[in-house]
């Protein structure tokens, strides 16, 4: 195996993918997979908001309302998604997935100063990554977003059932997902939205993330809600603030 990170014990309990559909996907081929996006646009000359869902979500669940407030916010969506997810192909391969980020951003062939980048729970993974492949974009939103992932692995697989000791596992979360070090690179706007009753990702990682952040933020810690409620309790609020911080970027 040429990455650690690609282990099917991480796949198999890491991840939770299931299928669904929808008509006229935006595909984006990768290296072995092909990526069923969703693609919305208002305006070609408007920024792009590029939505990474969280686990156990597929592009399918984000379609109609979030996409028309986005919308309303005065931006375009792109919905992407996770090989293994939804109609894609290939499987929730955590190495791989991570480098299918560069290739669907690019597949939109836009300026990189038009980019808003949203990751929600593990998809802080993959946004933490367009964030750090393209630093110059516009904005960059981590919602319930995870700040330690080796943090999070060791939850579910032990580096003895990968056949490595920690330290080579540390390595390998440290050599690609270090998201210390991937926001610190990040010129755009950061937006940090976490509910302090989370009791999947705690508050503690997206006070991280925030501290972290260089340049211009913003972090919003909501009262109710939890991991997969926080949205919901919060609707009012959680858009409003969506809406201040896009309307914010130059």
């Amino acid at each position: 195996m040429d990455n650690l990170l690609d282990h099917p014990l991480i796949e198999q309990r890491y991840f939770f993918p299931r299928k669904g559909f929808f008509a006229d996907p935006f595909w984006v081929d990768v290296d072995g997979a092909r990526l069923a996006c969703s693609y919305h646009e208002i305006n070609p000359e408007a920024k792009t908001l590029v939505h990474f869902h969280g686990n156990g979500e597929i592009v399918d669940d984000w379609q109609g309302d979030f996409v028309s407030l986005i919308h309303q916010m005065g931006c375009n969506c792109l919905l992407a998604e996770l090989r293994g997810y939804g109609q894609s192909s290939g499987r929730a391969q955590l190495g791989k997935m991570i480098c299918d980020v560069a290739p669907t951003i690019e597949a939109l062939k836009r300026n990189e100063k038009d980019f808003i980048f949203f990751g929600r729970s593990v998809g802080s993974i993959f946004a933490l990554e367009a964030a750090a492949r393209f630093p110059d974009a516009a904005g960059l939103v981590l919602e319930s977003a995870v700040a330690d992932v080796l943090e999070r692995l060791l939850l579910r697989v032990h580096p003895d059932e990968l056949n490595v000791d920690l330290s080579a596992l540390r390595n390998a979360v440290e050599q690609q997902l270090n998201h210390q070090q991937k926001i610190a690179s990040f010129k755009g706007d950061v937006l940090v939205l976490h509910t302090v009753n989370d009791g999947l990702i705690d508050v503690s990682h997206g006070k991280r993330l925030y501290d972290w952040a260089p340049g211009r933020k913003t972090i919003k810690l909501f009262d109710r809600g939890d991991h997969n409620s926080i949205m919901m309790f919060n609707a009012g609020e959680y858009f409003s603030c969506l809406e201040s911080f896009i309307r914010g970027l130059s």
